[in-house]
């Protein structure tokens, strides 16, 4: 029953290739309310895979399911009028993209067999690399095959990653399957030294994937150039993807008593991360790379969460479902300011909150928001990820952290304000169609309503995905 989850976006992806454009991008919907539907489905009743060796469903799988159907619904609502009015001669390629591309990003989170996660994590890119070239302008082409191939580079280092912590087995004389959950259960037993180096590349790996710094470098092309569709997925759910890998793999580091030496990696990377992207968002003339740049900034403070553990992997899961839902309402905006002013460059926008004031609206909120504002959520994780470098000790991390969260907001301001209320001599040449901003408006309102109540089914869901890392907050 899992597996169906999966078959349905794939075969509607591989119908929408052969379909008329119109068809086309009701399937795109139909599939999208299928699939939420179906994600609830297995929320409420959690039913066995057909092939439990390799699917299984756990609580950060779950997660991540229920924010990907939830976000791709909303985005195939907004990408039917988006293609209208962007007439693109490559349209059906583009809607089957997408759909493989959600079988795919959904196979990630069912996948409890550790080389099963990483044929899903490498499908991912196969099937989003067309997403990215649909413009097919040298500029979008470059960055096509900057994503290939460093994301390329990366996935075979998590195969790396795999194979020697399948090595830690065997030089342990362990035989149990390789699933997550298996070798989780075994991981005392694991030999460390082959578990460590593992756990390093498949990090390294799955981190490129993540867009970690310093394995970055495809990220901000990428999301430039693909679609504002596109890039609301990008952003708001292939990451998170790549993080379930490190996560799991995180769990089996937590078993085998090894959590101190994942932990202390993971916030190195977090930081590094945080501080690339205070580094690089100053300076940025584009809104969408400005997007980007927040993301990675992003991922780094999920991933020094996620090190420190306790309280700050609470905030960390906090942290991640909220910028999938802020960054794809922020990415849908981005579209709507594209197509209004023609341009990507920041000094060519401006005025948006009297020629665009619908946009405007979701495009301030989201800035608010992604910021870490209160009363959104961010400020939340935020908040919980300071409170446990405090209670464990990592001052000089801590206050690193903090210092580059107020540099980002600084450049990240300024440059919203540009946008919103500075002088341009372009005047938008769309009308805000309903169908452009309302999905904007409900992953906001989705954001804001978690912040303040989170049903109890979720809230359990998280708790037992953080101690499963941690042992509890």
């Amino acid at each position: 029953m899992v597996e169906i989850i999966i078959l349905i976006p794939l075969l509607t992806g591989i119908l929408a290739f052969f379909l008329p454009r119109s068809p086309g991008r009701q399937l795109l919907v139909l599939t999208g309310v299928l699939h939420l539907l179906l994600s609830i489905f297995l929320w409420a009743k959690q039913p066995e895979a057909l092939l439990p060796d390799y699917f299984a469903i756990t609580s950060e799988g779950l997660l991540s399911l229920i924010v990907i159907s939830l976000l791709f619904f909303m985005i195939s609502i907004y990408t039917t009028t988006y293609l209208k009015i962007s007439n693109y001669k490559s349209e059906k390629m583009f809607t089957g993209s997408m759909l493989m591309f959600l079988a795919t990003m959904t196979m990630v989170t069912l996948s409890d067999h550790i080389m099963v996660m990483w044929i899903a994590i490498e499908a991912t890119t196969l099937a989003s690399a067309p997403l990215i070239f649909t413009h097919k302008t040298p500029s979008s082409l470059e960055a096509t095959w900057k994503y290939v191939l460093v994301c390329s580079v990366g996935i075979a280092m998590a195969l790396l990653g795999s194979v020697l912590i399948t090595v830690s087995m065997e030089v342990a004389n362990i035989d149990a399957p390789l699933s997550f959950s298996a070798l989780s259960n075994v991981a005392k037993g694991l030999d460390p030294m082959w578990l460590k180096t593992g756990f390093i590349f498949i990090l390294v790996g799955y981190g490129t994937k993540m867009g970690l710094a310093p394995m970055h470098t495809w990220l901000p092309d990428a999301h430039s150039e693909a679609p504002s569709p596109a890039s609301a997925l990008l952003s708001g759910v292939l990451l998170n993807c790549a993080y379930l890998g490190i996560f799991k793999t995180n769990k089996i580091m937590m078993a085998a008593g090894l959590g101190d030496f994942s932990g202390a990696i993971l916030m190195v990377f977090g930081l590094i991360s945080i501080l690339a992207a205070a580094t690089f968002i100053l300076k940025q003339t584009e809104y969408k790379r400005l997007l980007a740049y927040s993301s990675i900034e992003n991922m780094g403070i999920i991933a020094f969460g996620t090190g420190i553990g306790g309280i700050g992997a609470y905030g960390a899961v906090l942290c991640l479902i909220h910028h999938s839902l802020i960054k794809s309402s922020l990415f849908l905006t981005s579209g709507n300011i594209l197509l209004g002013y023609g341009s990507k460059l920041i000094d060519k926008t401006g005025g948006l909150v009297k020629r665009m004031p619908k946009s405007f609206v979701a495009f301030f909120a989201g800035f608010a928001a992604i910021s870490g504002f209160p009363p959104f959520g961010i400020f939340i994780g935020e908040l919980f990820i300071i409170i446990g470098a405090f209670r464990s000790g990592h001052y000089t991390a801590a206050t690193l952290f903090i210092l580059s969260l107020c540099v980002i907001f600084a450049g990240f301001a300024n440059q919203a304000m540009k946008i919103s209320f500075g002088d341009s001599a372009e005047a938008a040449r769309i009308e805000e169609k309903i169908t452009m901003v309302w999905p904007q408006y409900a992953l906001l309102l989705t954001s804001l309503v978690l912040t303040f109540w989170i049903p109890d089914t979720l809230y359990q869901t998280i708790v037992h995905a953080v101690t499963s890392i941690s042992g509890g907050f």
